[in-house]
């Protein structure tokens, strides 16, 4: 008799799960697909990014190789074409070293570049202190103390990657502009920091001894 009720049962269940594939089958089946589309979609965006990631690392060997063999106006043109054309972070370095091969034909051109890498709402902050400090490496000896400071007194505060080298030339634009006592300043600033890396900390004691002696670049 158990057996008899179990039979109905199971047919009853074979009725209910027909009936509700007949009302919502076409739903499932629809599901199946979009659940299946969605992937192949990803993989294939995932596929085509890394192929992309690839070539443009292949681009960015390249400019290098250029640059490195003393080709710095086709390796400038290479790395300018890669921050236009590549993808993540290989734009970014593209950028930055567009701009250093710059710096050898013309400074201001990269200032410039450096000045829009540094304005880039886009780009990390490590990355923009990096493009504002190479800027006052390319001015220190010609723009003025004042025009320094607007550019790097922000990338002096203790949480900033590139503080050691934003106070060092600080203090050797305000030596160089006949500012002792802002140069005194930023020399004791950087000989009382403890993580003030050793070269860093050579150059301004002799920096150091020159404001001492009140003299002037």
């Amino acid at each position: 008799m158990a057996d008899i009720f179990q039979e109905v049962d199971e047919e009853v269940r074979r009725e209910q799960l027909k009936k509700l594939w007949q009302r919502y089958g076409h739903y499932a089946i629809a599901a199946c697909v979009l659940v299946v589309a969605g992937v192949a979609a990803w993989r294939g965006y995932d596929w085509w990014e890394t192929k992309k990631a690839v070539e443009a690392g292949a681009a960015f060997e390249q400019a290098a190789a250029l640059a490195e063999a003393g080709k710095h106006q086709e390796a400038e043109a290479a790395f300018a074409k890669l921050a236009t054309q590549a993808s993540g972070g290989y734009r970014v370095l593209a950028r930055l070293r567009e701009a250093a091969e710059l710096a050898r034909i013309d400074s201001k051109a990269a200032v410039a570049a450096y000045d829009e890498i540094a304005a880039d709402k886009s780009v990390g902050r490590v990355i923009k202190d990096l493009a504002a400090v190479r800027a006052g490496f390319l001015l220190v000896d010609t723009a003025s103390y004042g025009d320094m400071h607007a550019r790097l007194e922000p990338l002096t505060a203790p949480e900033r990657a590139f503080r050691h080298s934003a106070r060092e030339l600080l203090a050797l634009s305000a030596w160089k502009a006949g500012d002792m006592g802002a140069a005194r300043q930023w020399a004791e600033a950087i000989m009382s920091d403890p993580q003030t890396p050793a070269g860093t900390r050579s150059r301004t004691e002799v920096l150091s001894e020159l404001i001492a002696a009140g003299g002037k670049g």
